[in-house]
Parts: structure tokens; C-alpha cells; sequence
């Protein structure tokens, strides 16, 4: 596979934006943090039952980091606490690890970042504990395939809004709302990078859009509601939550741009 800037770093500035085409020695090192986050995110599913707590599951997924010589790039970051995020039922994203305990029916996302030779890989699921309601299930379902329907899509010359258009369709027609105060992102020697990533197309996007190119990494990640998209912080400062307290779901891979199509860098 043969990526733009293959032995070389490629910078391409576009509307005072810069994004990096990265080299395969680059695309090496996602990969392997990739690896890392998916092993962690399988070991979430396996330990993510009845009665265990959020703050367990931290302690676990940072110790599985640590044995595998990445780190959790979350913890430290803008002040945040702990090394994973924790987000269960009505909280979107940022949920922070503490004593709480998973209910049966509960939906439980788990977001992971890992830091590895100093190159970052990001990536979350979202976990159904024990038997969940037929509701939950679906809202599980139509997310999950919103980010697929992205990595079946996506190639060098897919624009940004197109992207951003597959999400908001797919999901809209289903019957759910886009969360639109939180977006995907560039990723890469940061955590965050250019481009973010929208599941929306708003003007904005489109007057500032972007023709993605291979070897351009990206963490693509659909957060969706029950009902209104909008959102809240709680007093912690960190925990998004959707104001009417409807489920959310969020589903995140980092990907990779290439000439065919797209590679996950942290699929199981």
C-alpha cells in the first residue's frame, strides 16, 4: 500500500490549516499504538459486567498500556484525571472513572488513547452490559454502522463534507440526532490535530472544506442521541451529558487515508 509522502514528511496548508500527510515510518508507529488500543478495548469488553466499577476498568486498561510500552495519553491531558473515559447511558463523552457500578441494561462507552514511540492512536466503543432494552440496542446498532459506513466509503479524494454528510444521513434517517458540539479529529504526534472532523455539514464546513488525501490520519467518531443533540458539562467540568438525559452512543477508529480506500489502525 502506497501512501502520499511515503519516505517523507508531507505538510499541505490549506485555509490556514495545516495537515500532515504522514510517511509509513509515521503510519508504523499509529499502528502499533492501534494495536494497543484495540487489545485494551477488548479487554474492556471482557471486564465491563454487573457490579464492576468505572474506576476499576481504569486501573485495568492503564496497567494493559503500561505491559504493552504505550501510555495513556488522556491522563494529564488539559488536567484530566484518569487514563480512560467512562461515558454510561445519557453522558456522551469525558466521563470521568470513579466508584460507580455497572447496572444490568446499562451502555457503557469506553473511549482510549495511547501514546506510543511518541505517535497516538484513539478509539471507543460503546459496551451493552448484561441484557440491555431493545432501544438501547438499536442505538447501538445505528451508530456502530455510521462509522462503517465511513470506513467502507472513505479514499484519497473523499472531501471532508462528505464524510461529515455520511454520518448525518444515515443517522437523521434513522431517527436520531447528530451530537453536534463535539467532533472527531486529526490525529497523529498529537492527540488532536487539523482537520476536525464533523458529524454534520454545516456552512461553515463547507465554506472551509477539505480534500482528503492518502496517507492523512484520522480519528472518525459519530456521537449520537435519542433526542435533542443538545448537550451539557457537569459540575466536574469534564462529563458531557445530553440535556434531556436521552442515551447516547459513541463508536471511534483511527483510520488511515489511502489510494484504495482507508486501513484501521485500531481494529481488534
Amino acid at each position: 500500500m502506497i501512501y502520499v509522502g511515503s519516505w517523507i514528511r508531507c505538510l499541505r496548508e490549506i485555509n490556514d490549516r495545516m495537515i500532515e500527510c504522514k510517511s509509513a515510518r509515521q503510519i508504523e508507529r499509529m499502528r502499533e499504538a492501534g494495536k494497543i488500543v484495540a487489545g485494551a478495548l477488548l479487554l474492556a469488553k471482557k471486564l465491563a459486567k454487573i457490579g464492576v466499577t468505572t474506576e476499576f476498568l481504569d486501573g485495568e486498561l492503564d496497567k494493559y498500556v503500561r505491559q504493552h510500552n504505550g501510555r495513556a495519553i488522556f491522563k494529564g491531558y488539559m488536567g484530566y484525571p484518569k487514563s480512560i473515559c467512562t461515558s454510561i447511558n445519557e453522558e456522551v463523552v469525558h466521563g470521568i472513572p470513579g466508584p460507580r457500578r455497572l447496572n444490568e441494561g446499562d451502555i457503557l462507552s469506553i473511549d482510549v488513547g495511547v501514546e506510543y514511540k511518541r505517535y497516538v492512536a484513539d478509539a471507543a466503543v460503546t459496551i451493552p452490559i448484561a441484557r440491555i432494552s431493545p432501544e438501547a440496542e438499536r442505538i447501538l446498532t445505528v451508530c456502530e454502522e455510521a462509522l462503517n459506513r465511513v470506513i467502507r466509503n472513505i479514499r484519497s479524494g473523499t472531501k471532508l463534507s462528505e464524510v461529515a454528510g455520511w454520518i448525518q444521513q444515515y443517522v437523521e434517517s434513522n431517527g436520531y440526532s447528530v451530537i453536534r458540539d463535539y467532533t472527531g479529529h486529526g490525529i497523529g504526534r498529537d492527540m488532536h490535530e487539523d482537520p476536525q472532523v464533523p458529524n454534520y455539514v454545516s456552512e461553515s464546513l463547507l465554506a472551509r472544506d477539505v480534500t482528503l488525501l492518502a496517507g492523512t490520519t484520522l480519528a472518525i467518531e459519530p456521537m449520537i442521541c435519542e433526542g435533542s443533540a443538545d448537550t451539557e458539562v457537569l459540575d466536574n467540568k469534564w462529563t458531557v451529558v445530553t440535556k434531556d438525559r436521552k442515551l447516547s452512543a459513541h463508536f471511534e477508529h483511527t483510520i488511515v487515508i489511502t489510494d484504495e480506500g482507508c486501513e484501521v489502525l485500531t481494529r481488534e
